[in-house]
């Protein structure tokens, strides 16, 4: 008998019971029979928007019990096969490498465990600013709005600019975003911080190695059903004209719009839409998600005096090096994860970084 196989699978087996209990099988079950008998009422489309909003999340439900019961029906195919190999070479090769699949496909079943955050499931808000340095750090901003369209595009997100101004000889001084699909919060929470990139610059002719920074930011969109008191005599609102590198796409009337909310000096801005009613509405989901965020941010660190917890608050820390000259290597600081790749990595390849994030104990966050 193939002991070390049969430890295998017994592990496995161990590891799903595991995962049942952590990801609440049991009620997401029951959930997707109540959606399920809800949608078959004959007023379900009765509210387009929140029959949209029910669907979603029979969508994310199934993306987790389903999976995971393919998981379980390969786990227990093993154990009768293997029961069954008896010492049988060729067979038991099958199985190890049915196993080694199925091992794959738990660790992302893994990753879905650590997205259970109250807002992970939503929609985020991003925003990527430059930091010192003029066109290089400008360059470096874009390079990483690419790398994060990208990396959306791989997982079959959307990806919605809301604003964005580019840099004076190069590149992008800040973006604002909006990233559509299933956790996109829940993934990119991952990535808040500073990104610092160290290469030669293509800008200086003396081919000198520069450092640049950009910081990375991300809130998650807020449903409106979700209250958030906003009085409009705390709201400048200003209008422009949209700006742009040039060409017919820019708009040549006062379309663009910037509401400061006074009390909290938050600032936020559309120009992509033509109009000024529309870029209007944008400007205040992002208002509200911004408030909601600092609401939430205050009550956590409240609850945490209050039991005597000491939080590590670290906006706008360095968390990444990207390292392209005198060597190649890109570093996450938090996790000490590394990968030599650069390539692929700034052309969207970022799930290592992010999963190893996920997988960090609390405390270490």
């Amino acid at each position: 008998m193939n002991e070390l196989l049969s430890r295998k699978i017994t592990e496995l087996s161990d590891k799903l019971d595991h995962l049942s209990a952590f990801l609440d099988l049991e009620h997401k079950v029951e959930r997707i029979k109540a959606i399920d008998g809800r949608m078959s009422a004959p007023d379900f489309w009765g509210n387009q928007e929140e029959a949209n909003k029910i669907i979603r999340e029979l969508k994310g439900l199934k993306g987790v019990v389903e999976p995971f019961n393919v998981c379980l029906k390969h786990v227990e195919d093993a154990k009768e096969l293997f029961d069954l190999s008896d010492g049988d070479q060729a067979m038991e090769a099958q199985i190890e490498a049915d196993i080694v699949a199925v091992v794959a496909s738990v660790d992302k079943l893994e990753i879905q465990a650590f997205l259970s955050g109250p807002y992970d499931n939503n929609n985020a808000i991003v925003s990527l600013n430059s930091g010192a340095g003029g066109t290089e750090s400008c360059d470096w901003t874009s390079i990483l709005f690419r790398m994060y369209t990208r990396w959306a595009e791989s997982k079959g997100f959307k990806v919605e600019v809301y604003d964005i101004l580019p840099g004076e000889e190069a590149g992008i001084k800040n973006v604002s975003f909006r990233v559509e699909g299933d956790k996109a919060y829940g993934y990119l929470k991952a990535e808040k911080g500073v990104h610092r990139l160290v290469r030669i610059s293509p800008f200086d002719s003396n081919k000198r190695r520069h450092t640049s920074f950009a910081s990375f930011d991300a809130i998650p969109e807020i449903e409106d059903d979700v209250e958030v008191e906003i009085n409009s005599d705390d709201l400048k609102v200003d209008v422009f004209r949209s700006s742009g590198p040039g060409g017919q796409s820019v708009n040549t009337c006062d379309s663009a719009v910037r509401i400061t909310h006074m009390p909290t000096g938050i600032i936020v801005s559309s120009q992509v839409e033509r109009s000024q009613l529309q870029n209007r509405v944008r400007c205040m989901k992002v208002l509200k998600a911004k408030l909601f965020e600092r609401q939430e941010q205050a009550r956590s660190e409240k609850l945490a005096a209050e039991s005597g917890q000491k939080q590590k608050i670290e906006w706008g820390s360095q968390i990444r090096s990207y390292v392209l000259q005198p060597y190649q290597m890109i570093k996450d600081h938090r996790t000490d994860y590394e990968v030599g790749s650069v390539d692929k990595v700034l052309d969207g390849d970022i799930d290592g970084f992010i999963e190893a994030f996920l997988k960090m104990k609390p405390e270490s966050k």
